[in-house]
């Protein structure tokens, strides 16, 4: 995988593209301006460094740019757990549940899905 660097407002951007997919910069301006006011010339400048930096593919139909995600956010998400934790899941959860003000409701949520995945990948085994 190439070397993921995006900067704070790219990961904005990443988001929108892995929410929406494939997307016209109009598609995702509409979707950051949602969020927060922003002038379709910087999301349009942004999408185009971005893939300079090979974050996302540009496609042309036309005149109109496409835009996807290079890299899916679980790709990115894996990256992230081995370079800031060194691989260790655990460590990156218990690090989450102490920063973050979390709910019993939520970690029973959290202990439902974590028994699917359990499920899923015993299943996968057989």
């Amino acid at each position: 995988m190439t070397e993921l660097n995006p900067s704070e407002r790219e990961l904005d951007i990443l988001k929108v593209l892995w929410d929406l997919g494939e997307s016209k910069v109009r598609d995702v301006h509409e979707a950051l301006n949602a969020q927060q006011k922003t002038a379709f010339t910087t999301v349009q400048t942004l999408l185009r460094i971005m893939a300079d930096k090979g974050l996302v593919k540009q496609r042309a139909v036309g005149r109109t740019l496409f835009y996807s995600p290079k890299h899916t956010i679980e790709q990115v998400s894996s990256r992230f757990l081995k370079r800031v934790y060194d691989g260790a899941l655990d460590k990156l959860v218990l690090n989450m549940l102490q920063a973050e003000d979390v709910s019993t409701e939520e970690m029973r949520e959290l202990e439902r899905l974590i028994a699917k995945a359990r499920s899923a990948k015993q299943k996968a085994k057989e």
